[in-house]
């Protein structure tokens, strides 16, 4: 059986969660008349502590509909360099909402609120209307990276002070909260909007949901409709969303621990850069010292183990509900074997 690290979407639904999803009371999502769908995003704005959310197929349409709604086109957005919004979400940005990208390079997908000070354009007719600051936690490129609560704080500051509205791309929100032993509401009190996915860590099959006040989810959910995302017996999918955070957002902290097996594993091999305490959750981010990250892909692949490069030198591994503690620990002979491959 593969040992398959490429990400934490690749979860297959547990028998516990096909039951749910074969059982799921169902109606028109669209005309509203879906019952589990309708409990889902109660579920969803209580967790959060807002008052609303809509459910949507995919963590990229929550983002790029929270974009759309929050600005008009010709507005700037400010976000980090490396943001999933920006670098992996096919140009949405400019193409669904088009408003401009006002990036800042931050720390491993982290920057403060000083930064934020620092790329506010004065009001002037020659500039973008800046209207919104979109921040991620985990940072997906910064390695899964957690953003800190005090620093999000100050950064709500600067936005109120300025009148901007500040979005959370929460995709991976519940590994930093598991982290951090912090309750998901308090985590996002301080963000207008919040996106969460439910197909990453949580292991469900599809869907993600977006969070915010009752009139900012009324406009969002007519944005839903212009992109394409209204869906009509909806339920099969809310229901193994409902099963993933009732049953699976514990399994996270396993994750993180085999994420730290996994790197002092590979620190111990000479040919391997990769510091253990930069592993924060669920992604291990390692970098060869000679060999290509291609080919050492390729090699690990024939031997059962999927990773992905990010870079000419540098391999992402993401543990998920499909990978055991057991498994891990092969990970790192692994590597070390195919590394010494003439």
């Amino acid at each position: 059986m593969p040992i398959d690290l490429r990400s934490d979407t690749i979860t297959q639904p547990t028998r516990g969660m096909r039951e749910a999803i074969a059982t799921a009371e169902v109606g028109d999502d669209v005309l509203g008349d879906d019952p589990t769908v309708r409990q889902l995003e109660r579920f969803v704005a209580g967790l959060l502590g807002k008052e609303a959310a809509v459910f949507m197929p995919s963590g990229t349409m929550t983002n790029q509909i929270a974009l759309r709604t929050h600005t008009e086109p010709g507005d700037e957005v400010i976000l980090e360099s490396q943001a999933h919004i920006y670098y992996y979400e096919g140009g949405g940005p400019a193409a669904l909402s088009g408003v401009m990208c006002r990036l800042i390079n931050g720390d491993r997908g982290v920057f403060t609120a000083a930064d934020v000070e620092t790329v506010l354009r004065p009001a002037d007719v020659h500039f973008p209307k800046t209207k919104l600051v979109c921040l991620e936690n985990t940072h997906n490129r910064g390695g899964g990276k957690i953003y800190p609560l005090s620093e999000i704080d100050a950064i709500a500051q600067v936005c109120k002070q300025h009148g901007l509205k500040l979005h959370l791309d929460g995709a991976r929100l519940w590994n930093a909260c598991i982290a951090t032993n912090t309750p998901e509401e308090q985590y996002v009190k301080a963000f207008d909007s919040v996106s969460v996915c439910f197909s990453k860590g949580l292991g469900a099959p599809i869907g993600s949901a977006l969070a915010g006040s009752h009139d900012f989810i009324k406009r969002a959910r007519r944005f839903r409709k212009m992109f394409g995302g209204g869906m009509r017996q909806a339920g099969m999918m809310a229901a193994g969303a409902i099963y993933a955070l009732k049953h699976h957002r514990a399994h996270l902290k396993e994750d993180h621990l085999n994420a730290q097996t996994l790197a002092k594993g590979l620190a111990e091999i000479p040919e391997i850069i990769i510091d253990p305490t930069a592993v924060e959750t669920n992604i291990v981010v390692f970098h060869t010292k000679m060999l290509r990250a291609q080919v050492l892909v390729d090699r690990l692949k024939l031997k059962g183990v999927y990773v992905l490069p990010v870079g000419p030198k540098s391999i992402r591994a993401v543990t998920n509900l499909m990978v055991t503690e057991e498994q891990i620990l092969q990970v790192p002979d692994l590597v070390d074997l195919s590394l010494n491959e003439s």
